[in-house]
């Protein structure tokens, strides 16, 4: 698998317009408390220098992977990107950690959240300050092994591979309501893509 730059499809504003409509919750101003951000999310791709995050809907065998942390809350595989890690080395590290899984195909871009904190310092001392931005993705994987669980990340007690339908009710269980926009988006892409 080739390392490429993250790319959105070749795309029209009537396009993001669509997609924006069908999935309100997602594409509406956020402000993520956590971590003292304002959040606004696109299909429109960030460059890459802002990228810090990267998650990632994994479909397998039609249904979608999901973990669940020590604190029962459930959530999509993906993370912070380490000093002078590419996307690409950092979605499958991160799938191996949290997931047991591994890519057997491309990635492709859902968009991303462009964030701007009210911190006075990065998160990590390499990353882009105030701007940064997280990359949301879907992909085919398989679970093939458990999760590698390193002390700093968070600590997964179940990995589970779930309908979508499913996978947004959990995921409502611990987040806000764009997570289930994010998850059809990912369905609506793949169904495009000519992938379900």
């Amino acid at each position: 698998m080739t390392d490429t730059t993250h790319r959105a499809d070749p795309g029209t504003s009537d396009r993001a317009a669509e997609l924006a409509a069908l999935f309100p919750a997602l594409h509406a101003r956020q402000y993520w408390a956590w971590g003292r951000y304002d959040a606004l999310f696109s299909t429109v791709l960030p460059p890459d220098e802002l990228v810090t995050n990267i998650h990632v809907v994994g479909f397998q065998d039609g249904g979608v992977v999901l973990c669940r942390d020590d604190r029962d809350h459930w959530f999509l595989p993906g993370g912070t990107r380490e000093k002078d890690e590419n996307v690409l080395s950092c979605l499958t590290r991160e799938l191996r950690e949290e997931a047991g899984a591994r890519l057997i195909g491309e990635p492709a871009w859902l968009g991303a959240h462009r964030c701007r904190t009210e911190d006075l310092v990065p998160y990590r001392p390499w990353q882009p300050h105030p701007e940064k931005a997280w990359l949301w993705g879907w992909a085919d994987v398989t679970v093939d092994s458990t999760p590698t669980n390193p002390a700093d990340g968070e600590q997964v007690v179940e990995v589970r591979t779930v309908s979508a339908d499913e996978a947004q009710r959990l995921l409502l269980t611990s987040h806000e309501e764009w997570w289930a926009d994010l998850i059809g988006l990912a369905v609506e892409l793949r169904r495009r893509a000519g992938r379900d």
